[in-house]
């Protein structure tokens, strides 16, 4: 069994959980759900590229950053630049909460990507309730009609959908319905990390199709690369939170790239 298969069995038991405890008519109920949300399109084309991510841990790399505050970190991310904002939900893999994203929506208004394994449309009314802007869905735990109505429930609430890919076979999982294809540098299965097959992906995709780089950008030379060959985002978590201060880190990236 592969992490990701660990993943998403345990996922369905929490979704499961979930579902047992809170009625989809109560999530109706928060005050994010009536929110107008923003979009992670726009802003990618508006600011840096950059998704910063903040994330506690990874089961590739254990424990990556624990000791800094979610809003130290992400108020950074927003006041230099970020064009959007990756936040783990999933606790028992990567770290993360619900709390996280509702403890910051209150304060920031970037566009906020919830990071999870979405395989329950449950989980698209979750998202909505605690302030999400964009969801994630990633093609290696769904099938291609799975991406379509997820797509279409999560543009009835206002959502917009990142699509990650990381194989050819997955390329049968985009509709032009999808916002944004984000190409996964690193493989889920086996955790090693590939610019180039990013790249020769990227090129089968419609030519019109905002693509984001996802995972293992390690320097500046790897952001450079890919974005010289037409990458309009780039998702980043490791490389800012494996500092003692992210939100220092960030900064100085940014202001490399500015100058570059």
């Amino acid at each position: 069994m592969t992490i990701l298969d660990k993943i998403i069995s345990r996922k369905k038991e929490e979704v499961n959980f979930s579902k047992a405890n809170v009625s989809v008519e109560e999530l109706k109920d928060s005050a994010f759900f009536e929110r107008k949300t923003a979009s992670l399109k726009s802003s990618l084309k508006e600011k840096s590229g950059i998704i910063a991510e903040f994330k506690r841990q990874s089961p590739s790399k254990g424990v990556i950053n624990d000791k800094v505050s979610p809003f130290e970190v992400v108020s950074a991310y927003e006041n230099f630049g970020a064009s959007g904002i990756s936040i783990l939900t999933d606790t028992d893999f990567f770290g993360g909460s619900f709390k996280d994203i509702m403890d910051l929506r209150i304060q920031i208004k970037t566009p906020l990507l919830r990071k999870d394994f979405m395989i329950d449309e449950y989980q698209f009314y979750e998202a909505k309730n605690m302030g999400a802007d964009v969801i994630l869905l990633i093609a290696a735990c769904l099938s291609p009609s799975q991406v379509l109505e997820f797509t279409h429930l999560s543009h009835e609430l206002g959502l917009e959908v990142l699509l990650e890919i990381h194989t050819e076979e997955e390329l049968q999982h985009f509709h032009p319905d999808i916002d944004l294809v984000g190409i996964n540098n690193r493989n889920l299965k086996d955790f090693k990390v590939d610019l180039q097959h990013s790249v020769r992906l990227k090129n089968q995709l419609p030519e019109q199709t905002l693509s984001v780089a996802e995972s293992g950008i390690y320097s500046i030379e790897d952001f450079s690369y890919l974005k010289e060959k037409g990458f309009d985002g780039f998702l980043m978590g490791e490389y800012f939170m494996k500092n003692e201060d992210p939100a220092k880190a960030f900064k100085e990236f940014i202001n490399h790239i500015n100058l570059s």
